[in-house]
């Protein structure tokens, strides 16, 4: 029901690759540099780049957990060097918005929580939500315009192949918001989902004692999880959403609910695998989800 987990910490430097838009023609200026703290963006800026962009993302794939780390002298003398940086923001990757800072007022920088109007302690989670996808798009074109204005017409149409690409993506939630018109509820081993969640209209009944713990990191009281076990077991959950790149014994103990219940599960990454580009990780997990929601309606 997921797409299988891959990848490795990476420092990749490309000029629009790994995009799903391929890059048209030769750069009319000195390609712009840019670098993006975690690959849930990195794909995403490389298109909209193309060969006007020398791009270089952090951290590539699932195996490193963004929270936690730390950035190599190589990592921090690739933020000194650039023009352009993108960050996610929310305290999902403090050290590379501690980095930015560090290289200087020269430095655009382009943070995604600042974009979708988000302030600390809100999901971070912020590549799962449609409409921010769009916006931190064009927060990008925007300052890739504002560093190379004579690459500008080349930009826009950077911006128009990538809206293309991303059609099918927001097609698909489209028809599943259609499709589940608030009439299938869901629980959640963690909220990473609930941003695409809320927009196919999926309705949340995650208890919030549970969520609270969830989104804090730390394990649920016995009385929250009790409630999230009863939930499943009542029918009020009639779908569970797991983040398969966690494990515990928490998680593990929904999922063997769930699946006594006979409730589908919806298995999630955090992060896309290594090579794997944006719109094929979403549809991908939108593909499970409206297996799921039939599954659901019988």
């Amino acid at each position: 029901m997921a797409l299988a987990i891959a990848g490795t910490l990476s420092l990749v430097s490309c000029g629009g690759s790994g995009g799903t838009a391929a890059a048209a023609g030769d750069c009319p200026v000195e390609p712009v540099r840019v670098v993006v703290s975690v690959g849930q963006w990195g794909d995403i800026v490389s298109d909209l780049a193309g060969s006007c962009g020398d791009v270089s993302t952090i951290i590539s794939g699932a195996s490193v957990d963004p929270h936690d780390y730390e950035p190599t002298p190589s990592d921090l003398a690739a933020f000194s060097d650039a023009d352009l940086v993108v960050v996610n923001g929310l305290g999902y990757d403090t050290w590379a918005t501690k980095a930015a800072d560090a290289a200087g007022s020269k430095l655009a920088i382009v943070d995604a929580g600042v974009v979708a109007g988000k302030t600390e302690g809100d999901n971070p989670h912020l590549w799962y939500g449609p409409d921010f996808v769009s916006a931190v798009a064009d927060a990008v074109t925007a300052e890739l315009h504002a560093l190379a204005p004579d690459a500008g017409s080349y930009f826009d149409e950077r911006a128009t192949a990538w809206r293309s690409s991303m059609q099918p993506y927001y097609d698909e939630v489209a028809e599943l918001g259609a499709d589940i018109a608030g009439d299938v509820t869901y629980g959640a081993t963690e909220p990473v989902f609930d941003y695409m969640a809320q927009a196919v209209g999926l309705v949340n009944e995650t208890p919030k004692g549970y969520q609270r713990s969830a989104s804090n990191g730390v394990d649920p009281a016995p009385a929250d999880l009790h409630d999230f076990l009863f939930a499943i077991d009542d029918g009020s959950v009639e779908l569970l959403v797991v983040n398969t790149q966690t494990s515990g014994a928490v998680p593990d103990q929904l999922r063997d609910a769930a699946e006594a219940a006979g409730l589908p599960i919806v298995e999630v990454t955090e992060a896309p695998p290594k090579d794997s580009t944006f719109v094929m990780w979403q549809l991908g997990q939108l593909d499970a989800v409206t297996r799921a929601v039939q599954q659901v309606h019988g």
